[in-house]
C-alpha cells in the first residue's frame, strides 16, 4: 500500500488499489496502469481534496527539476539508512538447508550444488506491492553482476507459471524466476514478504532481511560484494 502523507493534516491520506486515480483530463487509471507508472519512478500522484480521507488522487508526470530533487533526496536518505532488520526466517553465519527445484524456463538447481557461489534469494508474490516496488532496483543489481558467474539470483514466487508469465510482461524481472515455490518457502517458515537472503561461498547466510525499507538495496548491494570478496 502506497502512503502519501499531508503537511499539516493529523491523519496521512492512503491510497490503494481500490483509489480513483485519474489524469489531468480527468481520465480514470485502471489500477494496473496507474500502478506501472507510479513504478516507473517518474510520476507522482496528488489529491484532488487534501481534507477528504476518500479524496481520488491525480497522477502526473514530474519535471525533471522534481526529479532530480526527489532523486537527491532518496540518495542522501539511502546514504544514511541503518542495516534492516534481520528477518525471523534465518541465522546469520549459519548454514541454510538444502532446496532442489527448476525454474520457469525448465532450468534446474540444486542449491547444496551452488556452493562456491554467492546465491541471492528473493521470496515474493505478484499481488505484494512492496515485492513489485523493489524489481526495478533489484534489476539494476543483476545487471551489475551479468558478467559475474559466481552470483546466482534466484526469485522464488508463489504464485503459478501462468500467472507469472502475465505479470513478467509489463514488469520484467530479470531474477531466475521459480515458480510454484510455496513449498520453498514453507521450507524454511516464511511467512512476510519480500524476504531477501545473501548465501556466502560456504553455504551460510550473510545477509537476511524481510520487507521493503529505505536500506534494503543499499544493504541488499553491499552484502552481495563482502560476500564476493570473502
Amino acid at each position: 500500500m502506497i502512503q502519501l502523507s499531508i503537511a499539516q493534516k493529523p491523519a496521512p491520506l492512503r491510497i490503494t488499489e481500490a483509489s480513483i486515480v485519474k489524469d489531468s483530463t480527468g481520465q480514470v487509471y485502471p489500477y494496473s496502469v496507474w500502478s506501472a507508472l507510479m513504478q516507473s519512478g517518474l510520476y507522482s500522484l496528488k489529491p484532488e481534496d487534501p481534507g477528504n480521507a476518500a479524496t481520488a488522487f491525480v497522477i502526473y508526470r514530474m519535471s525533471d527539476e522534481e526529479l532530480a530533487k526527489m532523486r537527491a533526496r532518496q540518495a542522501k536518505m539511502e546514504a544514511e539508512a541503518p542495516k534492516p532488520k534481520e528477518s525471523l526466517f534465518f541465522a546469520t553465519g549459519k548454514p541454510i538447508s538444502n532446496f532442489k527445484t527448476t525454474d520457469m524456463y525448465g532450468n534446474k538447481y540444486n542449491l547444496k550444488d551452488l556452493r562456491g557461489k554467492v546465491v541471492v534469494l528473493n521470496f515474493w508474490f505478484v499481488n505484494c506491492p512492496p515485492c513489485k516496488k523493489e524489481i526495478p532496483e533489484l534489476n539494476k543489481i543483476v545487471a551489475e553482476y551479468q558478467q559475474n558467474k559466481d552470483v546466482v539470483f534466484l526469485a522464488i514466487a508463489l504464485d503459478d507459471k501462468a500467472a507469472l508469465q502475465e505479470f513478467l510482461q509489463n514488469l520484467p524481472f530479470h531474477y531466475n524466476i521459480i515458480d510454484s515455490g510455496l513449498f520453498i518457502a514453507q521450507q524454511y517458515r516464511i511467512t512476510s514478504y519480500p524476504t531477501h537472503v545473501v548465501v556466502d561461498k560456504e553455504g551460510k547466510v550473510s545477509f537476511h532481511t524481510t520487507g521493503l525499507g529505505m536500506g534494503t538495496i543499499k544493504w541488499l548491494r553491499s552484502s552481495i560484494q563482502e560476500a564476493l570478496q570473502q
